[in-house]
């Protein structure tokens, strides 16, 4: 039996488990700017002003922190393209995606034919945040 099948069966798998960001506008967008410039908070600070709720999630993989930091940073670039200089991380979590193939076996006359069964647990990274816009002045400086 060739493996051939099964190559390409994992790389059109691992093709459709893309990365994605969603958005809800919260309110107006403004002039994009560099993701270096967006700022990850935990609480917004004051006067600042939302732009955006956003979820991304990391391509599949098997659970690493460069899936997290992947799926931050997805979140911080989507926020600067929407003119956000700051993201409210409201949080980051997994979904697992449980991913199974398998081939049967079969006989006709003489001839059989016998198959294999592969099973790859994996997971994506979640992130979470709300795109905000920090004024200049509006926040507080730290010592």
């Amino acid at each position: 039996m060739s493996l051939r099948p099964v190559i390409l069966f994992l790389l059109a798998l691992a093709l459709s488990a893309c990365a994605g960001t969603s958005k809800v506008m919260l309110g107006q967008a403004r002039p994009p700017v560099d993701p270096a410039q967006v700022r990850i908070y935990t609480t917004p600070p004051p006067g600042s002003i939302e732009i955006a709720q956003l979820e991304s999630s990391s391509a599949v993989g098997f659970g690493t922190q460069g899936q997290t930091d992947a799926a931050v940073a997805r979140l911080k670039r989507e926020a600067a393209a929407l003119g956000a200089n700051g993201v409210i991380l409201m949080g980051v979590g997994s979904s697992g995606s449980p991913v199974g193939m398998s081939v049967g076996a079969g006989s006709y006359g003489r001839h059989s034919a016998g198959g294999i069964g592969i099973g790859i647990p994996t997971t994506q990274k979640k992130a979470a945040g709300v795109a905000i816009y920090v004024p200049p002045g509006a926040e507080p400086t730290q010592p």
